[in-house]
């Protein structure tokens, strides 16, 4: 099994725990990154915009000139496409963009997200995280210790002390580990993991 080194929030190192190979030595398969990455920022996308049809527009019903006679081309409306302050032909309406993964793919996406972190060495795992009081500014120097810039802290959703310290934070952020994602691995530089986060992780993406 892989090993890590387990540090306290001083960032002294303090022993070590082993790692689960099947979740954080995944062979890192770039096309479910890609694939369950759009799919997250698909699903983001809010769909609302929206255009009227010639059937939506304000505007006389009364057919414009006679059809025939007059020399010029038919036109029965003048909320036609064609005439300013017409409908619009094709245009966006309100949908959604989500798509649907097949929930395999994200846990394998997943996997292969943190293996890649733990591979390029960017994988901090600390004893715990009890900050004893909700303070940002605790959280921004434990970061400054560890020399990460950019990072996503990942802990049990119990710790509220926590979620709430690092809310504010300008490029690092606090998730739970039942929301752990492939967009936020893949956007933060380092993960930084407690040690009691670990199991729940293995427990999520075992295979």
């Amino acid at each position: 099994m892989a090993k890590i080194n387990v540090q306290n929030l001083e960032g002294e190192q303090v022993g070590e725990i082993d790692l689960a190979d099947e979740v954080f030595c995944a062979p890192v398969k770039e096309h479910l990154l890609w694939e369950v990455v759009v799919a997250q920022l698909a699903g983001r996308r809010s769909g609302t915009s929206s255009t009227k049809t010639r059937a939506q527009v304000k505007g006389s019903t009364a057919k414009l000139f006679r059809q025939k006679g007059t020399g010029r081309a038919r036109h029965g409306s003048i909320k036609a496409p064609i005439y300013v302050g017409g409908g619009v032909a094709h245009g966006p309406h309100p949908r959604s963009y989500a798509q649907k993964t097949p929930k395999k793919v994200k846990q394998g996406a997943l996997r292969s997200a943190v293996s890649l972190r733990f591979g390029e060495g960017k994988m901090v795992v600390l004893q715990d995280l009890d900050l004893g009081e909700i303070k940002t500014k605790k959280v921004a120097e434990l970061l400054d210790r560890l020399g990460i810039t950019s990072g996503l802290i990942v802990d049990m959703a119990s710790n509220e002390m926590l979620a709430l310290s690092a809310r504010n934070l300008r490029s690092s952020k606090y998730i739970a580990t039942g929301g752990l994602n492939v967009y936020d691995v893949l956007r933060y530089e380092t993960l930084v993991v407690a040690q009691s986060a670990i199991k729940a992780i293995e427990e999520r993406l075992m295979p």
